[in-house]
C-alpha cells in the first residue's frame, strides 16, 4: 500500500477519535455545572495563569458564578469560589465532598499508599490512627510544646553565629522545623550538620517548590504524557525517592529496638499495629503504607511551616510598626527571661491577631488539595456527579471581600474587635476545612506561634534595602505560595 495512503488514513483515524472525545467532552459538559467552552486537548487551560491558578480561578468565578466547571486537558473539575461557597461544600456537606481527588505529583510516588491521597476505609484508619498517635505522643500537650521550645533554642544559636551579618533563612527554619516532625516520626532530633536532616530538608524544599511552577500544575493535568517529556518536573519523583532508602534504614533500627510496651515514636506504634494485624488480609498497616504515611507527614510537617516563617519575617520587615508592636507585647507578658509559651497567646490578643492576619494573607495553600465527590450531590441548584475531582479555591475565602474590608491589604484590624481582643472569622481556612482538614493543624499552629514569638523575642530582623523595596508578591503560586528570596539580618535585642 503506498505511504501517502496509510499516512491519510492514520490522520485521518486520529482527527475522528480526537472528534469523538470532543463530543463526549461536551455532552458531558451539559450535565455540569456551567463554564467556558473547552477546546479539545488542552480544555480551558489557556484561561489560566499556570504561575498563579487560584487568581485565574477567581477571575473566572466572577463570569461563571462561585461553582463553575472547568476542563483541566480532557478532564471536568469542579471549581469552587467565596467563603459561602467552599464552608457549604466542605463544612455542610462534608461526607458528599470528602474524598480527595487526583493529585499526581504526589501520587506518583505513593500510589494511594498513603493518609493524604488515599480514600473511603484506608484513608479513615489511616487519619484516625495518625491523629491517634499524635495525641498520644503529646500534640497539643506540653510535652510537644518542651520539644518544640527545646528546638526553638537550637535554631536562635544558629541564628546568633551570623553575627548580625545577612543571611537566607530558608536552610536554617526549614531544619529546625524538619526536626519537630522528626521528634514525632523517629523519636530524636537531628544535629543541623546531619547528612540525612539536610537532604530531608532539601528535598522537601525543592519539591514544594517545582510542585508550586507551571511545571507542577502541567505535570498535574498531563502527568501520562509528562512522565516521558524532560524538564523540572522530573526532578519531583528524583526527589521523593531520595526519601525512601532514608526511612527504610530508620525503620529497620526500630524493628531491632522495638519494645512493644513501650512505643517511642510513630513508627514503634505502626510497627506494633502491623505486627498485631499480619495475619489479616484485608489490613491497610502494611510496610509501604508505613513508608509513604511518613513521606507525607515530613512533608506536611516541614515545609507549609517553614514557608509561612520565611513569609511572616518578610512581611515583618515590611512593616517594622507592627513588629515593635509584637515585640512590646511580647516584653509585657513574657519579657527576655524566659521562653514564650503556647499558654502566653491569650494574653497576647495583638500578637495573635497578627498571626491570624499573617495566615490569611500569606495565603500559603492558595488551593485545596483536589476533593472528590463520593455521591451525586445537589449543591446550589446544581448535579455534581460522583467521581467528578472538586477544586476549593481557598484564596477566594482569605480574599473574600465580603468577610475581609480591603483583603488585599495587610491589616491585623481584621482579627481586633473595637475593644482590642481578638475576633475570630471563620473565614480562615489555611489549613482546608471538611472531613480532609490537615491533620497536622494543631501541631503547626503551636510551631508558628512558638517560633515567631521566640524569634521576635530575641531578634529584630532588618532587610538589606529599603522596606519599600521588599516585594511580598510570590514568585510562584500554585501548591504553595512561594515567597520572593531575600536575606536579612538578625539584630539581638
Amino acid at each position: 500500500m503506498d505511504f501517502g495512503i496509510v499516512l491519510i488514513l492514520l490522520l485521518t483515524a486520529c482527527i475522528s477519535y480526537l472528534i469523538m472525545i470532543y463530543g463526549k467532552m461536551l455532552q458531558k459538559r451539559g450535565q455540569l455545572p456551567p463554564g467556558p467552552i473547552p477546546l479539545p486537548i488542552v480544555g480551558n487551560l489557556l484561561l489560566v495563569n499556570p504561575n498563579n491558578v487560584a487568581r485565574s480561578l477567581m477571575k473566572i468565578s466572577k463570569k461563571y458564578g462561585p461553582v463553575f466547571t472547568l476542563y483541566y486537558g480532557s478532564k471536568p473539575h469542579v471549581i469552587l469560589c467565596g467563603y459561602q461557597t467552599i464552608k457549604e461544600a466542605l463544612i455542610n456537606q462534608a461526607e458528599q465532598f470528602g474524598g480527595r481527588g487526583p493529585l499526581p505529583v504526589i501520587h506518583c510516588y505513593t500510589k494511594g499508599n498513603d493518609v493524604a491521597c488515599s480514600n473511603g476505609e484506608k484513608w479513615k484508619e489511616l487519619r484516625r490512627f495518625t491523629l491517634q498517635a499524635m495525641r498520644n505522643f503529646g500534640v497539643g500537650k506540653r510535652s510537644i510544646e518542651e520539644k518544640i521550645q527545646e528546638e526553638i533554642q537550637f535554631l536562635i544559636q544558629e541564628l546568633r553565629k551570623t553575627n548580625q551579618l545577612p543571611f537566607e533563612p530558608t536552610q536554617f527554619i526549614c531544619q529546625s522545623i524538619s526536626n519537630v516532625i522528626s521528634s514525632f516520626l523517629f523519636g530524636s532530633r537531628f544535629d543541623y550538620e546531619d547528612k540525612v536532616l539536610q537532604t530531608l530538608a532539601n528535598a522537601t524544599n525543592e519539591n514544594f517548590k517545582l510542585m508550586s511552577t507551571s511545571w507542577g500544575t502541567l505535570y498535574n493535568v498531563y502527568s501520562e504524557v509528562m512522565d516521558y517529556l524532560p524538564g523540572p518536573h522530573r526532578k519531583i519523583l528524583t526527589n521523593h525517592k531520595v526519601l525512601r532508602p532514608i526511612f527504610q534504614d530508620i525503620i529497620q533500627a526500630h524493628q531491632e529496638m522495638l519494645d512493644p510496651n513501650n512505643p517511642r515514636d510513630y513508627i514503634d506504634v505502626f510497627l506494633i499495629k502491623m505486627e498485631k494485624e499480619k495475619n489479616n488480609p484485608a489490613s491497610y498497616f502494611l510496610m509501604e503504607t508505613l513508608i509513604m504515611t511518613m513521606h507525607n507527614l515530613v512533608y506536611g510537617g516541614t515545609d507549609t511551616v517553614t514557608t509561612t516563617l520565611k513569609y511572616c519575617i518578610l512581611i515583618l520587615m515590611k512593616y517594622p510598626e507592627i513588629a515593635e508592636k509584637v515585640q512590646e507585647e511580647i516584653d509585657q507578658v513574657i519579657g527576655q527571661d524566659r521562653l514564650p509559651a503556647i499558654e502566653d497567646r491569650k494574653n497576647m490578643p495583638y500578637t495573635d491577631a497578627v498571626i491570624h492576619e499573617l495566615q490569611r494573607f500569606t495565603d500559603i495553600a492558595p488551593l485545596s488539595l483536589p476533593r472528590l465527590m463520593m455521591q451525586d450531590t445537589q449543591f446550589q441548584g446544581f448535579t455534581i456527579p460522583k467521581d467528578i475531582p472538586v477544586i476549593p479555591v481557598l484564596t477566594s475565602v482569605h480574599y473574600d471581600p465580603k468577610q475581609y474590608k480591603k483583603p488585599e491589604d495587610f491589616n491585623p484590624g481584621n482579627f481586633l474587635d473595637q475593644n482590642g481582643c481578638l475576633k475570630r472569622n471563620d473565614a480562615l481556612m489555611i489549613f482546608s476545612a471538611g472531613k480532609r482538614i490537615c491533620p497536622g493543624e494543631n501541631l503547626a499552629q503551636m510551631e508558628t506561634f512558638l517560633f515567631l514569638i521566640t524569634l521576635l523575642q530575641n531578634f529584630t530582623f532588618q532587610p538589606l534595602g529599603s522596606r519599600e523595596d521588599i516585594d511580598l508578591t510570590p514568585t510562584e503560586s500554585g501548591l504553595l505560595n512561594i515567597p520572593q528570596k531575600y536575606q536579612c539580618c538578625a539584630i539581638p535585642r
